[in-house]
């Protein structure tokens, strides 16, 4: 038997993303989605965006994703996704390698740092967008204790800008963990799923 989608439109929601985390999370909800990455250079866009605090740039990078996207698929509902984090006022982005993933690690052990999950929504002319923040608090690691988290991750510790992922064997780096699993991995889903209820796009 085919289960029914509370998704009301006959075309599904176009997320301005090629994450498969924030595909996943729209799925498992059973919404329709179509997944368009947008087309942007996320730091030059940063660049642009001439110093604006983390909250501020995780928002304007998700407007500046959706906008992509709904430009090439005109009329559809696009929902664009940013992430930005933040530790004691300065933003760490995705490390390039190995090396500079021990590097930010080395940074975020024994402390706390925020991950702002922004979201953007365009429906035609119309736009809105909200920013949700995680709390997360690592536990304190000596060089060896990084290596071999470094060592049990993989190369997956360059796929997201903390160096780890929560829902995978980066939970063991952790020691508290304050906000909603759904804005730590990106998306922010009930606030999301409020804004489209309230537009009239779920059936309940």
């Amino acid at each position: 038997m085919t289960l029914a989608s509370p998704w009301r439109p006959a075309e599904p929601l176009v997320l301005a993303s090629g994450s498969r985390t924030r595909r996943d999370l729209l799925a498992g909800a059973s919404l329709p989605v179509e997944a368009v990455p947008a087309a942007i250079d996320e730091r030059a866009a940063e660049r642009q965006a001439g110093g604006l605090p983390p909250t501020a740039l995780a928002l304007h990078l998700a407007r500046a994703k959706a906008r992509d996207v709904a430009g090439r698929r005109p009329g559809r509902i696009v929902v664009g996704a940013d992430q930005v984090l933040e530790l004691d006022g300065a933003i760490l982005h995705k490390p390039a390698d190995r090396a500079a993933a021990a590097a930010h690690l080395a940074r975020l052990q024994g402390r706390t740092h925020a991950l702002h999950s922004a979201v953007v929504l365009i429906r035609g002319e119309a736009e809105d967008g909200f920013v949700e923040t995680a709390s997360l608090t690592m536990r304190a690691l000596d060089e060896a204790g990084i290596d071999a988290y470094l060592r049990c991750a993989g190369d997956a510790v360059t796929a997201s800008v903390g160096a780890y992922q929560l829902e995978g064997v980066g939970i063991h780096l952790f020691e508290r963990v304050e906000g909603a699993h759904e804005t730590i991995l990106g998306l922010p889903l009930l606030p999301l799923l409020a804004r489209l209820r309230a537009m009239g796009l779920l059936a309940f």
